[in-house]
């Protein structure tokens, strides 16, 4: 018996007629795609303009405006936001020369959106630059039908228990792989620092993995990969969702796994610096938790149990090979004596560029507490 998937109406188009258009000459204008992150930290939003000529870099981009009301904000009576290009693609879905660029967010009086957290990030990063930090964050998310239900799963009921799905083969392991993979090849195609994909614990999620990057570039391609993973799921009639505990009860959370290491971490030798920034980060647990997720870790409490592979949101722990830790030493850097760790801390929903701000600010500028320096006068 045929089964009706819950997909969105405009997926159902007939996609042959768009690629009529796409191919159509432009005659030297191109079209730019400008991205932002919402008023809920978490959305992104987008609109075009036309250039009439290929942006050869970010600088070739002008700044634009857009109405703060409607996206959580501004308010209706002074809504004009600047939108600041920071971050140039190609774009995979007009192809080239046609770009994605990704932007801050100002407000009218030229300081930053309450969910720009780019800002002070790319500060704390230029302090660090010669420590070379390096991220690579592994973006879990899980597909949903259009009405919330996890895409492929049986309408009034469950799949089988955990156990065949994670890194599955087959139409009864694993459902959505058409979308994975042109979001893979997307991403490619954009030149976002994608790097894998996998099937994760829970039947219809995901993850991809985005690095390595250096400094605020990891906040920027991650963003990127998102925008891109909304827009993919939008023409397969899907949402993805990044909440970190879609589904109650003995199902795996969706986090955003954080590997990180310093120069002086990659050189030989370079454990005993990976120990030392760990004692850091033991000592600083709440403030960790409290960027973690865009709720100061309530989003993260409904995952972080304790349970299917999460260390409790309330103990800080460390160890080689544990994914039950909130950091884990992979064995091979165990045995290599340098490398990198992973904190497995953060939800699927962070910001990455709070996450990345916060790894740093520990580790090498070795803040203390839960306050927050300003470097902005240094």
């Amino acid at each position: 018996r045929a089964v009706a998937m819950s997909v969105s109406h405009s997926s159902r188009l007939n996609k042959l007629v768009r690629e009529q258009y796409v191919r159509l000459p432009q005659d030297g204008l191109v079209q730019v795609t400008y991205v932002w992150i919402d008023g809920s930290g978490e959305g992104v939003r987008c609109k075009s303009r036309t250039l009439d000529k290929e942006p050869k870099g970010i600088e070739d981009v002008p700044e634009w405006n857009f109405d703060g009301s409607s996206t959580a904000q501004a308010e209706g009576s002074n809504s004009d936001m600047f939108l600041v290009p920071v971050c140039m693609f190609r774009d995979p879905f007009c192809l080239d020369p046609n770009k994605l660029v990704l932007c801050e967010v100002l407000k009218y009086n030229r300081k930053p959106a309450e969910t720009n957290l780019r800002h002070t990030c790319k500060k704390v990063m230029d302090l660090v630059k010669d420590n070379h930090p390096w991220f690579g964050m592994e973006q879990e998310y899980t597909l949903l039908g259009i009405n919330g239900h996890p895409y492929g799963w049986p309408d009034n009921g469950f799949p089988g228990p955990q156990g065949p799905y994670y890194c599955g083969v087959g139409a009864d392991k694993v459902y959505g792989r058409d979308i994975v993979e042109s979001h893979y090849k997307a991403c490619l195609y954009a030149g976002v620092k994608i790097c894998g994909t996998n099937a994760e614990v829970m039947p219809s999620q995901w993850e991809f993995q985005v690095g390595p990057c250096e400094g605020i570039e990891m906040g920027d391609h991650l963003w990127m990969a998102r925008f891109i993973l909304h827009r993919v799921c939008e023409d397969f009639g899907v949402v993805a969702t990044l909440d970190p505990k879609p589904m109650t009860g003995n199902w795996n959370g969706a986090g955003c796994h954080t590997n990180y290491s310093t120069e002086e971490m990659r050189r030989e030798g370079g454990l005993k610096h990976i120990e030392a920034a760990i004692e850091k980060l033991s000592k600083r647990h709440d403030y960790h938790i409290c960027v973690y997720d865009p709720r100061g870790g309530r989003d993260n409490s409904r995952r972080l149990t304790g349970h299917h592979e999460t260390s409790n949101i309330f103990e800080f722990s460390a160890g080689v090979a544990n994914r039950g830790a909130s950091i884990r030493i992979p064995r091979q850097v165990g045995q290599d004596g340098c490398g990198y760790f992973e904190d497995r801390r953060p939800a699927a929903n962070c910001d990455p560029y709070a996450v990345t701000e916060a790894i740093v600010r520990t580790t090498v500028l070795n803040e203390t507490g839960v306050e927050t320096k300003d470097y902005a006068d240094h």
